[in-house]
């Protein structure tokens, strides 16, 4: 008997892989209450309550009519057994057959332990009216709320496991390959009156604290009451993923977040976390139960890639890398990229690769490429290899002076205000307003002055021309180079998803290869964790032979990475 894989499920935020839609107060519940029915566009009673999953309090028996599991069953009767027994008109069991007009049928005990039942929904507010949304109201402030999204993914899980069907025409295509541990990382959704006993892993004090939204959880629904996860959450993340992968208790971990935001995070987990084992990233385009949704088969692919061991090589170390499993394809963490919010629109970015193999299908996971980008156990940049402390620089004045950034702690943890600031700043054409006054540029040289002043490790993105990267507009080239020389690194890339290599002809900044903006952000904010700031000029807009020399000596090391990761 083949073992089963062990995997952590690790919940990221805003994950409409993790998202339900509303519940509704169903018909049956609002007749029962003499509630407005709801109705169809010509008035009309709709003609089916939508079923939700839902426990039972107690065990019930139910008699199932013969042949009803599909519109054929009775094509081919002679091949059934004989039925359980025969419903009369007045809805009584018998044994034998009554009269002609009996129903055959399967006698079934339901049980709270089978799992959960798709049933009408009941529940109502306590005004006594019916749910129409999440809110009590439409644009309820928070206490008036409820939240769509799972606090963690066991219940995700476990509805995959129990209602959904594999091609073979049965269930528990999780639990049937993996055993699963669930993590909340930066989850979705919180327990707002405090978490429960069985949830919480403090340190025995028995504290039950109330989980806030913005700080402890992440959600995209009510629009209104959205949160995101700040750019210090990245290092929360780190420090948990590498602490769950290295307890030696897993074969590989699932990352579930929003299909715009995971292919951020799987690269920065691609790049940070020094791991053997596998990193499957999953999102969907559709919440859970929603028609059509597409999370389970993303979440089962990855179960079913994880337990394959494709990606180990001889020695059982991980060889692909983190990746991406959408809709049965297997992508690289640095190529993936959303290019549109329907299932399967998610794209390889660069040009070269990017979509290592393929998961879902008949047969095992494959996969015909391996990329060369270092990853995970083998990136410069992952925790392990990040030192304790850089040099990162703090404008006083008129002056520039580099201070001490602590990066890790004496426990090897990211600490969260090493996290560095990175923006992405766009160039075009027709920019330049008739001079290449740089002072007119006042966005850039406002982030420049903010970053000098709160940031001490912090750099820019410049997205120019494709593939080439360079700005178009004097004024702005000008203002990076006053970045450069003031201690702030500066990355260029192409538009978009650009296809070509950014040429290596200014070894003032950096080449981002083939990378999009997003994931040059990420690397360099790692590379700034390495390296630490630029050497800054004494004066940046003027600054002498030596100091440039200086800098495109830091450069270069940061170009090593570019290339190599």
């Amino acid at each position: 008997m083949t073992q089963k894989a062990r995997i952590a499920h690790l919940a990221g935020p805003n994950a409409t892989i993790q998202n339900t839609p509303p519940l509704v107060t169903s018909n049956k519940a609002r007749a029962k209450h003499d509630l407005p029915l709801l109705t169809n566009p010509d008035g009309t009673p709709m003609r089916f309550d939508v079923l939700r999953p839902q426990r039972l309090a107690a065990p019930l028996t139910v008699y199932v009519e013969q042949f009803s599991a599909h519109p054929l069953e009775a094509d081919a009767a002679e091949l059934y057994g004989l039925p359980d027994g025969y419903v009369d008109g007045r809805g009584r069991m018998h044994k034998e057959r009554q009269s002609a007009n009996d129903k055959p049928v399967y006698e079934i005990e339901l049980r709270p332990e089978d799992g959960f039942y798709p049933l009408p929904y009941m529940a109502t507010q306590a005004d006594g009216t019916a749910w129409e949304e999440e809110c009590a109201f439409p644009n309820a402030p928070e206490a008036k709320a409820r939240q769509g999204f799972f606090p963690d993914g066991s219940r995700s899980f476990a509805e995959i496991d129990r209602l959904h069907v594999g091609e073979h025409g049965t269930g528990n295509l999780i639990s049937s390959k993996a055993e699963v541990d669930f993590y909340r990382i930066l989850p979705p959704s919180g327990y707002t009156k405090g978490l429960p006993a069985e949830r919480r892993t403090d340190t025995g004090t028995g504290d039950i604290l109330p989980e806030r939204r913005g700080a402890d959880f992440f959600l995209y629904k009510p629009p209104h009451l959205a949160a995101s996860a700040p750019r210090n959450a990245l290092a929360r993340a780190t420090n948990a993923v590498q602490q769950i992968l290295a307890s030696g208790k897993y074969d590989g971990a699932i990352w579930t977040e929003g299909s715009p935001r995971i292919e951020e995070t799987i690269y920065w987990l691609n790049l940070l976390i020094d791991t053997t084992l596998p990193i499957c990233g999953n999102a969907a385009q559709r919440p859970h139960g929603m028609i059509s949704n597409d999370g389970p088969k993303n979440i089962v692919d990855s179960v079913d890639y994880i337990a394959s061991r494709v990606w180990a090589d001889e020695q059982g170390h991980n060889q692909a890398g983190a990746v991406l499993i959408q809709e049965q394809r297997v992508f690289a963490a640095r190529a993936v990229q959303k290019a549109d919010a329907r299932p399967g629109g998610y794209v390889a970015t660069g040009g070269h690769g990017g979509v290592l193999g393929a998961a879902g299908h008949d047969g095992a996971p494959l996969l015909h490429y391996l990329p060369t980008a270092r990853h995970t156990w083998r990136s410069e940049v992952n925790l392990t290899r990040l030192p304790s402390e850089v040099t990162g620089v703090c404008q006083e004045g008129a002056r520039i002076q580099t201070i001490p950034v602590a990066i890790k702690g004496p426990d090897g943890r990211l600490i969260d205000t090493a996290i560095p600031k990175v923006a992405i700043a766009k160039d075009a054409s027709y920019w330049d307003d008739g001079s290449a006054d740089p002072e007119a540029e006042v966005d850039l040289i406002a982030l420049i002055g903010r970053m000098l002043k709160t940031a001490p490790l912090a750099g820019f993105v410049v997205e120019g021309f494709t593939p080439y990267g360079r700005s178009a507009s004097n004024a702005r080239t000008r203002l990076m180079l006053r970045a450069v020389h003031s201690g702030l690194p500066v990355v260029r890339v192409g538009r978009g998803n650009t296809e070509g290599f950014v040429p290596l002809d200014n070894p003032s900044f950096i080449g981002g290869s083939n990378l999009t903006a997003t994931k040059a952000r990420l690397l360099l904010m790692a590379c700034l964790m390495k390296f630490g700031s630029l050497p800054p000029a004494l004066d940046p807009d003027h600054p002498t032979s030596e100091e440039a020399a200086a800098v495109c000596e830091k450069v270069a090391a940061y170009q090593a990475i570019f290339i190599t990761h």
